[in-house]
Parts: C-alpha cells; structure tokens; sequence
C-alpha cells in the first residue's frame, strides 16, 4: 500500500519527476541495449503481462530483423517531459540512431504490477 492505506498503484502519480527518470532511464537504457542486440527475452523482461502478450516473440523478431532503426539505437538520448495520467506515468525521449541522422520520439509508459514498476507500452516514431 502506498501513502495512508493508497494503492500501490497509484504512487508513480505522486513521484516527483527526478524520482521518475530515475526508475525510468534504466529502464529505457535497457530497451535500447536489447533492441539493438535483438535479444527478446531482455528486451521485453519488464514488460507488464499486457504488453508481453501484445508484443511477442514473433512481432519482436519481425522489428529487429526489419527495422535498421530498432538495431541501431544510440545510447545517448534525452529526457523530454513526463506525462501522468492516472496509474500511468509516460516519459517522453529524444533518440537517435547511430545510423540514420536526426531524432526521433520515445515513448515509455510506466505503471505498477504485483508491487513492480513495469513497462506498460513503449514505441519510436
């Protein structure tokens, strides 16, 4: 439980944003990592069971062997902006590849599971 009997749930709404990039740029880093080594099972391990079911072995490894984009991640990358909304908490990046110039829009969606920070969506575009 969080604050005064709270969910848990409910806490990354009330993390102040420093608290927030601090569990969620380890956790974009990570993402990163595996999307250019094309490693499902460390890619999606902080996925919440939603995702994971949406997102499976076969779409992943459609991506990575079709997208020079998603093997080609740099490491360096931005933190834009948070956006709450309710149990979720969306950080918002600035990546670019080590491949294709320019930049390009990140989007990781946080919430709770089983009292765990997990991964509820993810994207670049």
């Amino acid at each position: 439980m969080g604050k005064e009997g709270e969910p848990i749930e409910t806490i990354l709404e009330r993390l102040p944003r420093e608290e927030i990039l601090a569990l969620a740029t380890p956790l974009w880093r990570d993402l990163v990592r595996y999307s250019n080594e094309g490693s499902y099972g460390d890619f999606s391990k902080n996925f919440s069971r939603s995702l994971a079911r949406a997102f499976d072995q076969v779409a992943a490894g459609h991506q990575f062997a079709h997208s020079e984009l998603a093997r080609n991640l740099s490491e360096q990358f931005d933190a834009l902006g948070i956006i709450r909304r309710g149990e979720h908490v969306t950080v918002v990046y600035r990546q670019r590849s080590t491949k294709k110039p320019g930049e390009w829009l990140g989007r990781l969606v946080l919430g709770v599971e089983d009292g765990k920070v997990r991964i509820f969506g993810a994207s670049i575009f």
